[in-house]
């Protein structure tokens, strides 16, 4: 980036003059020595086949910063959400506008590229039978993030407080401190019982040496099974 050039960052609006036409779309002059890209695809909703159906040479843009890649910058004329999908965390809070109400929940618009939805059962602490008797369309309402899906951006919400766990794990305890359900079987597997006849004596110190030698097996499975 050239010294002087105006900071622009994603999400930023900008005005500019179309400065020449390209197959896949339109570069604009920002004002500051830097030419934005409006790729085809982000010149709106309706789906166009030919730049010039839209706009030509000269006309004056106005757009959104979609992303910034050093002097590179790529321009969308849709506004992008106010929340980032990025940004959503598990347990954030936000206050929303419920926009639509089904009979298994409702969905609410917390400002991300799409609603989430609180489920019926996530309404209150109290048995809840239909949505519509806690929520209409249109309220403001404060929702917390229960769980949310990248992959598929579906954000599952909440309209319960959050409680404290009883149990608090810190992050350097060890496996070895907190034996798994899988380690615990393999223990119960691999103790043995005294042969018949066998002596006391002789049964426990076998039960140690099953026990040692049940730790060096776990061990080794549980190196194996998280590689």
């Amino acid at each position: 980036m050239s010294e002087g050039t105006i900071t622009i960052n994603t999400g930023d609006a900008v005005s500019g003059t179309v400065t020449r036409l390209v197959l896949s779309g339109a570069f604009v002059a920002l004002g500051d020595g830097r030419e934005g890209l409006l790729h085809l695809s982000q010149m709106g909703k309706v789906p166009l086949k030919n730049v010039e159906e839209l706009i030509k040479v000269g006309d004056t843009v106005d757009a959104f910063v979609l992303k910034v890649d050093g002097d590179r910058v790529a321009l969308t004329t849709q506004k992008p959400p106010a929340v980032s999908w990025d940004t959503i965390r598990e347990g954030d809070v936000f206050r929303g506008t419920v926009i639509r109400i089904e009979k298994y929940g409702a969905f609410v618009d917390i400002g991300a590229e799409r609603p989430g939805m609180v489920h019926v059962s996530e309404m209150g602490d109290d048995y809840v039978q239909s949505p519509d008797e806690v929520v209409r369309v249109g309220d403001v309402i404060e929702v917390r993030v229960l769980k949310y899906n990248r992959k598929r951006r579906q954000i599952d919400l909440t309209m319960k407080e959050s409680t404290p766990s009883s149990v608090s794990i810190t992050a350097d305890e060890s496996d070895e401190d907190l034996p798994t359900a899988f380690e615990l079987a393999m223990r119960k597997a691999q103790q043995s019982q005294p042969r018949r006849g066998a002596s006391r004596n002789d049964a426990n110190r076998r039960n140690r040496y099953n026990d040692y030698d049940a730790d060096d097996i776990i061990k080794r499975t549980l190196k194996s099974h998280n590689k």
